[in-house]
Parts: C-alpha cells; structure tokens; sequence
C-alpha cells in the first residue's frame, strides 16, 4: 500500500488553521486579521462558552420514567437506577425505545459528558479510514505521526494502539494528581495548569516514554488522543470536523454532540464528548446494524464483525475487566464482554455505558454520575442492572 497523503508536519503546537503561524491565535490576538476570519467562527476553541439551546423544555422537578415493559421482570429497576446515580436510562431494541429514564433535573434532550466512551466512537471512525486504505493498521505510528518519534509511541503500530497493547509509563489513577492521566487531563484544559505542564495534548503525547514493548493490554487513553492525531493528520480535518463528517452526519442524530478542545484546539478524543442518551444509542444501533446508519456506512460489516467477536483475552493477562468477565477483551477502543451474549460496551467512569446485545438486538445507554470514578463495587452494580435488562428483554422476544 502506498504512503496516504497528509498534512505537514507542524511540530508539537500546530497552527490553529492553515496557513496561521504555530500556536496562533491566541486570547490576545483572535480578533486581530487574519485571525478574526477563523476566530470569529471558532470561538469555543479559544474561549470558554455555554450552550444556548436550540430546545429548551422546563427540567422536570421529578424523574421522568417510563420503565413499563420491564416491570414485570425487574420491579426494583427504578429504585437500582437511582442506586447507581442514573442520570439517563434508555433501552433501544430496532428502531424502537422499549424504556427510559431520567433523573429529577434532567430531560432527553439534554447532552451528557459520555468520558471515555468516547474511544468507542473513534474506534469506529479510524475504522472507516481503515477501510478506505487511509490507515494501515500494520504501519507503525510514526509514519503518520513523525512528531511522536523519541516517545514510547515510535515503534508500535497502529494496531497495538488501537487495542490498547503498548507498555506506556502512563498511570491511569484517576485520584492521583501525580498520575500521567492527571498530567494528560491539565494539558487538555480538564484540569487547572501547573508550572511546567505541556502547552497542550499534541505536546504531552510527545513526551510519554516507556520500555517499547507490545502485545499486553495496558488501558492508557493517550493511546485514543495518538488515534485521533492521526485520524487528523489523514483526512487533514480537525479532529472534531472528522467525528461529524464520518459518523454525527451518518447517525440521524437529534441533536448536535460537542467536544472539549484544548488550547490547540484538538478535541480530547478519548474522553470528551457529550450528546444525549437517544443520539448515544444510535452510535450502538450503527454497530448492530452492520457498520450503517441513516446517513450512510459508517464502517465496513467486517470491522464491526471483528469488535463482535473480541480481541484476545490472553492479552488481559490477569488484570480486572470492569464488571468481572473471565473472557473479556479490547479491540479497536471497545469492551468485548467473551460472554454467552455477547455483549460488548464502550464504557466511561463514573457510570457511562453503550452496551450491545446482539442477542436482543438491543442498545442499552446509561449515563451516570458515580460519587467515585473507578471501583469494583460500581461495576458490579452497573454490570449487573445491565444483564438483568437484558435477561428481562429476552422475555419481550
């Protein structure tokens, strides 16, 4: 296969727009020309901004429920779905919503952080540029991404970060403020900076080191902002121009999703998004559906056969999968369960769950709001609200 054509490298601070000098514009010169064409039109990208609904419905006083058909089955759902600190509960089977839920203060039509259900949606997009033959997945990173050369991602391929398979001095304590992932969420605008972070996400990912090895499944969400770099340098589009040409645009969506920026205005690929739980489901019917949604093929039928199917669970050696699942497995940034089911998820902290039953053919969203962001207790909880769902829809049959 040849080499695909891509943008220049630019450096670790790529220009905000083509043509911009590096690291321009800033606060201080947005409104000066050239800038203002791009800036005036971009400003969420160098400002902080708050969304002025195009639908704004009064946010119901109570939960707005409407669990009927699986009562019989699950008569203590409601109660559960508030155990877990529910904000959203949607259960989707074909085109029809059998059930949801939403807790006091929050209404269908409003957006959700979905954290790191994310990296399900951009495996799904570097999977249709797969299938286009502008990503190889053997190649290795550095071919499309020569910035990263000197970091632990000069070597490993394409696939070893989209399985998540590459040995990175990266901790992923969500409560450590010393843990890399700490580091990562400052240099995003997640977190307050501190003397001596990266300026942003391009030159944090520059700056990861580890032994170089391969094969072992280590969870680490650089490897997903390192996917949507090179989901940018490929088609030559931001990272959130990308997510809506090759998937928003094709889902039918209700609403538009957003996406937090740094201060280079890359999107935070691996955690940042946020849409409301109908539009969340859609993303699960394109996967049951074979890769397609109302706008057009989003991903071939084998890409999405080979998420269906599950990587291999040797590479977990021994660590948890969340929720306990002894055959579990990750491949192209999803969460495949290896159980009777089926069932594979895109799963976020705090309670964020796109679950998959393709026994059912259904789509389970949860959106949640877990007092911790990580624990066993949680998954279990969760986990098993999920399968409890999916035993009662096996009764709709």
């Amino acid at each position: 296969m040849t080499a695909p054509s891509r943008p220049a490298a630019s450096g670790p601070h790529p220009a905000r727009y083509p043509g911009a000098p590096a690291g321009e514009p800033t606060v201080d010169t947005w409104q000066d020309a050239p800038h203002n064409a791009w800036a005036f039109a971009h400003l969420g990208e160098l400002l902080p901004t708050a969304p002025i609904a195009r639908r704004h419905p009064a946010a119901p006083e109570s939960a707005t429920v409407r669990l009927d058909a699986l009562a019989s089955a699950l008569p203590d759902l409601e109660q559960r779905l508030e155990e877990t600190h529910t904000s959203a509960f949607l259960v989707l089977r074909g085109d029809d919503v059998l059930a949801e839920y939403y807790r006091p203060g929050f209404a269908p039509d409003d957006l959700h952080l979905i954290m790191s259900v994310s990296k399900s949606l951009c495996g799904l997009v570097v999977g249709g540029l797969v299938d286009e033959g502008a990503i190889d997945p053997a190649r290795p990173i550095t071919d499309y991404v020569p910035e990263l050369a000197g970091s632990v991602y000069d070597g490993p391929s394409v696939r070893h970060a989209l399985d998540m398979t590459i040995a990175v001095d990266y901790s992923e304590d969500y409560v450590d403020p010393a843990a890399e992932v700490q580091t990562h969420d400052r240099s995003a605008g997640w977190r307050t900076r501190r003397a001596g972070d990266p300026a942003d996400t391009y030159a944090f990912l520059t700056t990861l080191r580890g032994d170089g090895s391969t094969g072992t499944f280590q969870y680490c969400s650089a490897d997903t902002d390192v996917l949507a770099w090179i989901v940018e340098r490929v088609t030559g589009l931001r990272y959130s121009e990308a997510l809506s040409a090759r998937l928003w645009s094709r889902l039918g969506a209700d609403r538009d999703a957003t996406i937090t920026v740094d201060p280079a205005g890359f999107g935070y690929a691996n955690g940042g998004i946020s849409c409301t739980a109908r539009d969340l489901a859609r993303v699960g019917r394109v996967v049951l559906d074979g890769g397609r949604g109302p706008g057009g093929r989003v991903v071939s039928a084998e890409w999405i056969d080979a998420i269906m199917r599950g990587g291999d669970p040797a590479a977990m050696a021994g660590q948890p999968f969340p929720g306990g699942f002894a055959r579990g497995s990750y491949t192209r940034q999803w969460w495949c369960t290896g159980n009777e089911r089926g069932n594979v998820s895109g799963i976020g902290i705090h309670g964020q769950n796109l679950w998959l039953d393709p026994v059912t053919d259904a789509v389970i969203v949860k959106l949640s709001t877990w007092p911790e962001p990580d624990t066993d207790r949680w998954h279990e909880l969760q986990t098993r609200v999920l399968l409890d769902v999916c035993g009662a829809l096996d009764d709709l049959r």
